[in-house]
């Protein structure tokens, strides 16, 4: 029976765990903090909670469009802290006992690797405990980003990870960074009452997404009530006010640095090993997942050109252990994977943009579809947004881009498209029931089908 030794038990790590269970595979599974990783426990859980409690807020303000009139509101800030807390321990018990079911041995501890075959695992204790096996697995995962002129403070100037522990949001903000992360913060924090800037070097939110629909979804948030400086930088501090690189100078109550995460590749032994690392992240063979050691494997967002994404180290970790068991590859769809920002309205993409698709040289025909005329969008006064599609030259669907309600869900139907390289012709064909949001999806393929309905 194989032996496998998994450093780190977030997404990437847990996931390879429970899936070496439909193999002959031994596994221990090393965690220094608590299993579910930044993921559960600091990331996409608490933050998609925050979000829907925002979400909330922002539908009982606008009931009376409805016709509903609501009464005094009040949020108890304390209840809404005890549901997030109640949600992400059942989750991470949820995890223990699947682990435990799978006969995982789980072992407390800093894990570092010792030799191609060895992992020591440094206990609070004092206690060191070498774990011997076939394979080891890096699944340490990823920590937020500073700036040299913003260290963190955790009190004025923090990161994501102590901005989702707030007893209560601040009154006023200044977010750094218009990423994900950022935008969704933004979101979140204007719907619950305070006054928020966002600072973006950058000439539109989301780099690298698609302009169109981060425009649409940047206009819809500053309606909303965020301010946005775009290409513009904060020059310096003085107490709590900063100085921005236009000129402009404005107190804030805090000071939010969400410029992205950085992998958590130190003190883990990889010199022992000679395992080169690259502005922090670990080269591998994305066919297989493994490093320029045939014993040791490296997934999730310590990956070098890899998204630093749960689905993804979920996806990578199916990869890694396949490989070792059976031999056989199974790489991960590097070209179909969504991405979803959880703004209010959301947005979400997979695949190439006309931006990727010009540095890709690739000639491309695309459709755009609003949501305006969306029955079900009017229906629930969620109508501004659209959807985007994007196909080669006589080709098939290589990418798309939705903003609007429910894009993260919208996203799948065309991931499928894009991953089984469907002509548009062929995915125009399929019906979308009426009324729903996904008609707009239907709409945009028959257009670029070239033979569009309205």
């Amino acid at each position: 029976m194989k032996k496998i030794t998994i450093i780190g038990g977030g997404p990437a790590g847990y996931a390879a765990a429970l899936y070496a269970n439909n193999f002959e595979l031994e596994v221990t599974l090393v965690e220094s903090d608590v299993l579910g990783g930044t993921c559960l426990n600091r990331g996409c859980i608490p933050a998609k909670y925050w979000l829907h409690v925002a979400e909330l807020n922002h539908e009982i303000n606008h009931a009376h469009e409805f016709g509903i009139e609501v009464g005094k509101k009040e949020i108890y800030w304390a209840k809404t802290t005890n549901k997030r807390n109640e949600i992400v321990n059942k989750l991470v018990s949820g995890i223990g006992a699947l682990l435990k079911s799978k006969k995982v041995n789980v072992v407390e501890g800093w894990g570092q690797v010792e030799s191609k075959n060895v992992v020591v695992v440094k206990k609070e204790n004092g206690e060191e405990e070498r774990i011997a096996s076939d394979y080891i697995l890096l699944a340490t995962g990823s920590q937020p980003r500073n700036l040299p002129n913003l260290e963190f403070d955790n009190d004025f100037i923090i990161s994501s990870d102590t901005a989702l522990n707030w007893n209560k949001p601040p009154s006023s903000v200044c977010i750094v960074g218009a990423g994900a992360i950022g935008c969704e913060f933004a979101s979140l924090l204007v719907d619950l009452g305070s006054e928020v800037t966002v600072v973006e070097l950058e000439e539109e939110i989301l780099p690298g997404l698609d302009k169109r629909t981060s425009g649409e979804l940047r206009k819809q948030l500053t309606k909303r009530g965020v301010n946005f400086k775009l290409q513009t930088s904060i020059e310096s501090v003085n107490d709590k006010e900063l100085i921005f690189s236009d000129g402009e100078k404005e107190n804030f109550e805090s000071v939010l640095v969400a410029i992205g995460r950085k992998p958590f590749t130190e003190s883990m032994g990889l010199e022992n090993v000679g395992i080169t690392i690259e502005n922090g992240f670990i080269p591998v063979d994305l066919e297989t997942m493994k490093t320029s050691v045939d014993s040791i494997y490296a997934l999730g967002d310590i990956v070098k050109d890899s998204p630093q994404l749960a689905h993804v180290a979920f996806a990578e970790a199916i990869s890694a252990i396949t490989h070792i068991a059976t031999g056989e590859k199974s790489p991960v769809n590097y070209s179909a994977i969504p991405y979803v920002v959880y703004t209010n309205p959301e947005l979400a993409e997979v695949g190439i943009n006309s931006d990727k698709a010009k540095v890709a040289e690739l000639d491309i025909s695309q459709s755009q579809h609003s949501f305006v005329g969306i029955g079900r969008a009017m229906i629930q006064n969620q109508n501004q947004g659209v959807v985007k599609v994007y196909a080669e030259e006589d080709g098939p669907i290589v990418g798309a881009s939705v903003c609007g309600p429910n894009a993260g869900e919208l996203i799948h139907e065309l991931m499928y498209m894009v991953g089984w390289e469907a002509l548009p012709s062929e995915a125009a064909e399929f019906i979308h029931a009426h009324p729903t949001l996904s008609e707009a999806i239907g709409e945009s393929l028959m257009s670029l089908s070239g033979k569009g309905l309205h």
